[in-house]
């Protein structure tokens, strides 16, 4: 358990054990659901409104793999390890290593905190922190665009009946 003054305070065991148990829960979850509207009656009977919710879900998914896939990079790691991904990144020969190591989880990163105020962000690779954003913005995005045409075509059938 790291304390307010430690200078090493990445990511904590339980918090990132917790993170990926519950993540791959919902990402299975996610998934099955999916799956099942992938059946005829479904393909052929969606709406474009279906199918946007459904993009929404999948972009959803798609991002909370690639959280999950940073966090796994980041669960295994001892306190040590930490210390010498700093010092590659340093260059061990160069001078001292990291005097400080900060974790977070939104943007999912462990930065360590260099002589002279440099910092550096190591072992989380670097395409993860991109990808969950545009994953989901085209989440938000679709799933705008299902509100938006769910509204439409009840809007259409009531004036239809």
């Amino acid at each position: 358990m790291a304390i307010a003054s430690d200078p090493y305070q990445g990511h904590g065991f339980p918090a990132l054990f917790t993170i990926a148990f519950v993540g791959a829960a919902l990402l299975v979850s996610l998934l099955v659901y999916l799956g099942s509207r992938l059946s005829r009656k479904h393909v052929r009977g969606g709406t474009p409104a279906t199918a946007c919710r459904d993009l929404s879900l999948t972009a959803a998914a798609g991002a909370l793999a690639m959280y999950l896939w940073g966090c796994l990079h980041l669960l295994f790691v001892e306190r040590q390890e930490r210390g010498v991904e700093c010092a590659k990144v340093q260059g061990v020969a160069e001078g001292p290593g990291a005097e400080a190591i900060t974790g977070d989880f939104i943007p999912l990163q462990l930065v360590c905190h260099m002589p002279g105020g440099r910092t550096h962000t190591v072992l989380v690779p670097d395409y993860i922190n991109p990808s969950v954003a545009v994953l989901l913005a085209l989440a938000l995005t679709a799933a705008v665009t299902s509100v938006a045409l769910g509204r439409k075509q009840n809007t259409a059938q009531r004036k239809e009946g």
